[in-house]
């Protein structure tokens, strides 16, 4: 039998570190991040990454792990945070996967679902030059005559999918359709509980992420993102395309004033919060718990006992 790991999911500012450090210190357990963006050293405040003092002696896994000019895809996070998970699992312990970045929680859970290709490798870069010099049309068209559903599905703006995609076909001979089809026929490598946080009422979810914003900025959002080009980090690096680090880039280039900044961010979030939960809630194992105008993590906290509880997890 697949052993139990619990997943604390919902959209950005909605409290599942907070929670996820609850239920580890209740039930002895450890958290594991599943966030595309605090995998990066350097992205502690645009990233809302747990301090020390937050996790309360909770143990923490895959948080400030990359370098931050790394590119990272679900694959490889999911086969560096397999063996943490086993590891958890291994010393008696529960694993707490904590995070918004839904497909990333589902690489991990379903452990399994990799289309082999190496990413990063000559095929890539040969691709990567034809989409600089051509755009991404031709690589489309050379997709859909290969792996038409790929190609179906895919946004022509869907650059990275698109690249990986061909990538896949290129160095396996077999689509990515084809492999996730096989794959999605065998049972997760973990029995999953999920507990999912959102707001009833939209608007204070909104206001939340606002707020959140404000305290990033008091915080010093534009020293960190300063601190990364001070690395020498290229414009182009995955991390600094992240919401926040791209727009107060732009204010460090003098593109954009501050107060312009702030408001694209706070936008963006909102958007990115929308897409998070659209992305969630196909998923009907979740079992939601939806805040008022306040987040209760006493309450939530007592019914993510009665769910663990009703799952048989203690």
């Amino acid at each position: 039998m697949a052993e139990r790991v619990l997943c604390v999911v919902g959209p950005t500012a909605c409290g599942k570190t907070t929670l996820g450090i609850l239920l580890a210190k209740r039930y002895g357990g450890e958290v594991v991040s599943a966030d595309s963006m605090q995998i990066y050293r350097g992205l502690r405040i645009g990233t809302a990454a747990p301090t020390s003092e937050e996790m309360d002696g909770v143990p923490h896994h895959m948080v400030a792990v990359a370098e931050p000019w790394e590119q990272w895809s679900a694959a490889r996070y999911a086969q560096t945070a397999i063996p943490v998970i086993d590891g958890i699992l291994a010393r008696g312990k529960l694993p707490i996967l904590v995070g918004g970045t839904g497909l990333w929680l589902d690489a991990a859970v379903r452990g399994h679902g990799f289309a082999p290709g190496s990413a990063g490798g000559e095929v890539r870069r040969h691709l990567q030059e034809r989409l600089a010099k051509d755009g991404s049309g031709p690589l489309l068209s050379e997709l859909r005559q290969v792996d038409p559903e790929s190609a179906e599905r895919l946004h022509p703006s869907d650059e990275k999918r698109i690249l990986r995609a061909l990538e896949v076909y290129l160095e396996t001979g077999k689509t990515i359709s084809a492999h996730n089809a096989e794959t999605a026929a065998l049972p997760p490598r973990y029995d999953a509980v999920w507990i999912g946080l959102q707001f009833s009422n939209r608007e204070d979810m909104k206001a939340l992420i606002d707020r959140r914003v404000d305290a990033m900025v008091e915080q010093g959002l534009l020293d960190e993102v300063r601190a990364l080009l001070d690395l020498g980090l290229p414009r182009s690096a995955t991390c600094m395309q992240a919401i926040g680090y791209k727009e107060f880039l732009e204010v460090l280039e003098g593109t954009r004033t501050e107060a312009e900044a702030i408001a694209e961010v706070k936008l963006r979030s909102r958007q990115y919060a929308k897409r998070q939960l659209t992305w969630l809630r196909r998923n009907s194992a979740i079992h939601w718990i939806y805040w008022e105008k306040k987040r209760d993590f006493a309450k939530a906290l007592r019914i993510s006992t009665e769910i663990l509880s009703a799952a048989g997890v203690f």
